[in-house]
């Protein structure tokens, strides 16, 4: 079996963001000259996440109204006594998750249909940090 390790840095320019990574993750997938096997893309801090769904723009609205309804942005939560502003962002990460497991056949990503792969930043602005781990032969 062989293992290829790749990075992604992000330095959002608002606080929440979400960003397709897929054409980045089937890149390090070809780098890594892997046909069969796994990778593993996942966020490396906890207030970002990682998904996979459709790239509607109308989805990821959805999907950040959705993430608002449920973890909203201000309140006063406890994890804001700490001196933290971003306990929101936490929960966010939560509701997300912070990996995803995508299948390799063949030497690409084996996607059903419309599938995409997204980083979602909760806490933007300052720089972070994600992990491809590619594994199989």
């Amino acid at each position: 079996m062989k293992a290829y390790t790749e990075y992604l840095w992000f330095n959002t320019k608002r606080k929440r963001e979400y960003i397709n990574i897929t054409r980045q993750v089937s890149e390090a997938l070809a780098k890594s000259q892997i046909k069969e096997g796994f990778v593993l893309v996942s966020a490396m801090h906890i207030t970002a996440g990682v998904y996979v769904n459709d790239a509607e723009s109308g989805l990821i609205q959805d999907i950040d109204d959705w993430l608002q309804q449920l973890a909203p942005e201000g309140p006063d939560y406890r994890h804001h006594h700490t001196g933290e502003t971003n306990g929101d962002a936490h929960l966010k990460n939560l509701l997300i998750g912070h990996e995803v497991i995508i299948p390799v056949t063949e030497g690409r990503l084996d996607f059903g249909p419309w599938q995409q792969v997204y980083y979602a930043e909760f806490d933007g602005q300052r720089r972070k940090r994600l992990i491809i781990k590619i594994l199989g032969e």
